[in-house]
């Protein structure tokens, strides 16, 4: 109980002010309140598996290049996604039975989570708590798991507010701006562990990535006013 305790209130901290709950936030604005806890807890659940089972050996071997690529990828799909005009997205929802918003939200907290301080933090408990005691990880993986879910749950609460009490189109502005600079921020880092920070190369890559996604949605501005 000691073990979960101490793992619960770290992973707590850790996670406040984290990206994964803005994320949260702008999610709220696009995905109904069941497909993000679907998403977000399978996610969790995979990411704490990930920690504790693999522990600290498997921090030597993640290729944060492919994480930051992915990852920055991911948001500017989500922010452009963002842009989708009420009808589009009205056609989506009455797709029924359709896993792609559980996938979405699943991919994208998996991969913005994958790497960050939260798990690395759960890597480190892991590496000090299990000493190859079963029922110990079991406690390390639950706390890690639960710490994860209630830190996250004040992100979505508040996307759920914003959401009752802003307009959508207001809302999904916000949405775009929070998918938007984190897909920026992934870009600029993946951009200096592959060239090294700083360099011409990696300030090329992260502008012309960045003016490729720009060119799309002002497309996509100008197609939704286009229809209307």
């Amino acid at each position: 109980m000691v073990i979960f305790l101490t793992v619960l209130a770290t992973i707590f901290i850790a996670e406040m002010g984290d990206k994964t709950q803005l994320l949260l936030v702008a999610m709220a604005g696009k995905y109904k309140v069941r497909h993000i806890l679907m998403g977000t807890w399978l996610a969790t659940a995979a990411l704490n598996l990930l920690a504790v089972g693999a522990g600290a050996a498997l921090g030597s071997y993640l290729d944060m290049r492919i994480i930051k690529t992915l990852a920055g990828f991911a948001f500017f799909w989500f922010a452009y996604g963002a842009l989708k005009s009420e009808e589009e997205e009205e056609k989506e929802k009455e797709m029924k039975h359709n896993p792609g918003p559980v996938v979405a939200v699943f991919c994208s907290f998996f991969i913005g989570e994958l790497g960050d301080k939260t798990q690395l933090s759960g890597i480190t408990l892991a590496a000090n708590y299990t000493n190859h005691s079963m029922s110990n990880a079991f406690f390390v993986f639950l706390g890690c798991t639960l710490g994860l879910i209630l830190a996250d749950l004040i992100g979505l609460i508040a996307g759920v507010v914003l959401k009752s009490k802003v307009p959508t189109g207001v809302l999904n502005k916000i949405s775009f701006g929070i998918f938007a600079v984190f897909g920026i921020m992934s870009t600029v880092e993946a951009s200096g562990l592959i060239f090294g920070a700083g360099s011409a190369a990696a300030v090329g890559s992260c502008i012309a990535v960045t003016a490729v996604f720009a060119v799309l949605c002002l497309w996509e501005i100008h197609h939704t006013a286009k229809r209307k």
